[in-house]
């Protein structure tokens, strides 16, 4: 049975990742945070009213990149501080102040785009040639010339950056502190709930009674917050569409696909085709497990279960450090280092603790490692989740180690490739691991429970949830909590049909997730393992050519689009072949879970 969880300060301090290795002390982050403010100064003093020619506009931008460098380790530190423990009321109040003090900075740095714009493309062009860090920044700049505004109105929107920001932390609050979830009941056995219990615990739970109780309950509290929930939401889509009005977008999805650097096309092929061509699959696998664990429906709570329960091992995090360095070994002995690094220097925040942010990501301030959040629960699924944050790590290591700190923005829709590839990977290496017929079943069953269905399946119906909240909003609407439940209901019928039953609280997973507050990005994760599918089936076929390749990719951080990053990767997105390999492989596993389920019960 899940345990109820424990305070922060209850946790052991081996279980939790080390933010020294950003500063030692509070006080050093202070200094820092000094020093940038003095560097600020300095470059409004010297370049402000002064970007007049190619010299000048280098050196103050080799200024400008010292600063976003401090402020990058400030913010990540103190805002890393909080997502492990949003009851401290301590770092709460220093994260919000240097995220002001950072806002109020670059508020006054927003002259130096608006005088680049103001030179000339002669004096640009020739600021590019002799540039070395700066050259793809000053190349952006003149991307985003169109939809620059008057210098003032930029310095007005970059001092209310913190506040616009608002959307977020109101969710994040309501969901980490303020929802305090009371025990539920099955056969008069009382069980502890909340957030992280019934994500990462009760939706996994082999008995049916227990899971969709436990479904039930929390969803009757998370309904409770609903309208507040919608309020931020609706704040966060009407605020990037003002944004998009005002930079002069034809549309929300324009403004917001800008920056990904990717097409429409690219974005609505991503939802469309894989809403239509791989439902059927997704519903055969559906009715297997029903049939495996005997259920007379199949509901919405039921879809986490595993194909063989029984059989999926207990991993400790000390027993997880040999999986994943056998399993990403390919990848070089640079790799495994760097993952033998992530475990000693304590990268990993593996605790359950309150407070905690659900869920899972990888930090990586430039210069300084990575850190990633996860809460450990002895299972092969968190193995995989932690090969895929250090998929995140390795990435960032590699970018930015190779790229000046203004070329390690990598577009959205390429960054969850290396997180997905490392899911591949793990999943290759263990089928080789062990022939039984068992094993192999419940690998194959990894992959689509954990890879494919977290990534094509659940973060895919929140994308088609949110085109949907997003041509609302385009049209002059706005989105209130039925109406959000509305479409979220709709979009997991028309995927699901009739294979599974959808729980009353099906339609509030709307509010269960943090992607809607950072524009389209829920989409990314199935076109960044759709990349991922076909880069590991390269390196299964042709071993170090196909690595090497990839190496480069992750290297090249945001010198390239997405489309240029595939194509390095020899993989062509420009065309819907990827991504109907990619869905036929997903129908292909299903396909031998099936058989060898077959195999297996006329065996026994």
């Amino acid at each position: 049975m899940a345990k109820e969880l424990a305070a922060r300060k209850d946790v052991p301090v081996e279980e939790t990742w080390d933010l020294s290795l950003i500063y030692e002390t509070e006080e050093l982050m202070y200094q820092d945070a000094d020093k940038m403010k003095k560097l600020v100064e300095e470059t409004i003093s010297n370049y402000k009213g002064n970007l007049n020619t190619a010299e000048k506009i280098n050196a103050c931008l080799d200024n400008y990149r010292e600063i976003v460098r401090i402020a990058t380790l400030v913010t990540h530190y103190t805002d890393l501080a909080v997502s492990v423990d949003y009851y401290d009321a301590h770092n709460m109040q220093r994260n919000n102040k240097i995220g002001n003090l950072v806002a109020e900075l670059f508020s006054k740095l927003s002259f130096i785009e608006s005088e680049l714009l103001e030179q000339s493309d002669e004096t640009l062009q020739k600021a590019i040639a002799i540039a070395t860090d700066n050259k793809h920044y000053i190349e952006d700049v003149l991307r985003g010339k169109p939809h620059h505004l008057h210098p003032e109105a930029e310095r007005v929107l970059a001092a209310l950056s913190q506040t616009m920001n608002a959307p977020y932390n109101i969710y994040e609050q309501t969901k980490l502190a303020d929802m305090q979830f009371e025990n539920f009941e099955v056969d008069g056995k009382e069980y502890p709930l909340g957030y992280s219990l019934f994500e990462d615990n009760y939706e996994y739970d082999c008995s049916a009674k227990v899971r969709r109780a436990a479904f039930n309950a929390f969803s009757r509290k998370i309904r409770q917050y609903e309208n507040t929930t919608a309020a931020a939401y609706q704040t966060q889509v009407q605020k990037e569409k003002t944004i998009a009005t005002l930079r002069g977008y034809d549309s929300v999805f324009d403004y917001l696909l800008f920056e990904q650097k990717v097409s429409r096309e690219l974005y609505d092929r991503q939802i469309d085709l894989i809403t239509e061509k791989l439902a059927p699959h997704m519903r055969k696998y559906a009715k297997l497990l029903q049939k495996i664990h005997g259920l007379e429906k199949m509901t919405f709570a039921d879809l986490k279960i595993a194909v063989d329960p029984e059989y999926d091992p207990r991993v400790t995090i000390e027993e997880s450090k040999e999986y994943i360095e056998k399993g990403l070994s390919i990848l070089g002995d640079d790799y495994v280092k760097m993952i033998q690094t992530a475990y000693k220097e304590r990268w990993v925040d593996f605790a359950q603790n309150k407070g905690k942010s659900t869920g899972g990501f990888c930090a990586s301030p430039y210069g300084k490692g990575s850190f990633i959040l996860l809460s450990w629960h002895n299972r092969m699924a968190d193995v995989f989740t932690l090969a895929h944050e250090l998929g995140h790590a390795g990435h960032f290591k590699a970018c930015n180690s190779s790229q000046s700190i203004f070329d390690t923005e990598v577009s959205t829709y390429f960054v969850e490739s290396p997180s997905t590839m490392n899911e591949l990977l793990m999943a290759n290496y263990l089928v080789k691991t062990n022939p039984d017929k068992r094993f192999r079943r419940w690998v194959l069953s990894c992959m689509i429970s954990n890879t494919y269905y977290h990534n094509f399946v659940t973060h895919l119906m929140e994308a088609a949830y949110q085109r949907e909240v997003y041509k609302i909003i385009d049209a002059g609407g706005s989105v209130q909590a039925e109406t959000l439940s509305s479409i979220m209901k709709e979009t997991l019928s028309k995927f699901w049909g009739d294979a599974v039953e959808l729980n009353e609280g099906a339609e509030l997973t709307w509010m269960r997730q943090p992607h809607y507050y950072m524009g389209l990005y829920s989409y990314t994760y199935s076109a960044g393992l759709t990349i991922a599918t076909e880069v590991s089936k390269r390196i299964e076929k042709e071993g170090q050519p196909a690595v090497d390749d990839w190496k480069k990719v992750l290297a090249a951080g945001s010198t390239l689009t997405p489309v240029e990053l595939a194509k390095l990767a020899k993989v062509d997105i420009t065309t819907e072949a990827p991504l109907l390999d990619t869905i036929e492989t997903i129908g292909g596993i299903i396909d031998e879970i099936c058989q060898l389920t077959e195999e297996i019960e006329a065996e026994q």
